[in-house]
């Protein structure tokens, strides 16, 4: 059962990862993409190097996102 509940919160997670909700921006996106990973470990359907591994693949997200939302906005 904890098989399926974990595949059921990775599978939220990733698709949130993928799919941020409508108008949020890419910070609410990184907060809300934390939130959720400390909510899987915090249910012990997680190890802590599991958990370290969607921090990763937030800040990754995190900092492309960034990096779209400054190309081409500024003029020299």
């Amino acid at each position: 059962m904890n098989d399926d509940r974990k595949k059921a919160a990775l599978d939220a997670w990733y698709r949130l990862l993928r799919e941020p909700e409508a108008g949020m921006d890419c910070e609410e996106h990184y907060d809300k993409l934390l939130k959720a990973a400390d909510g899987i470990q915090e249910a012990g359907l997680i190890s802590n190097a599991q958990w370290r591994e969607l921090v990763r693949d937030a800040r990754e997200a995190f900092s492309t996102a960034i990096e779209g939302a400054g190309s081409g906005t500024v003029s020299k």
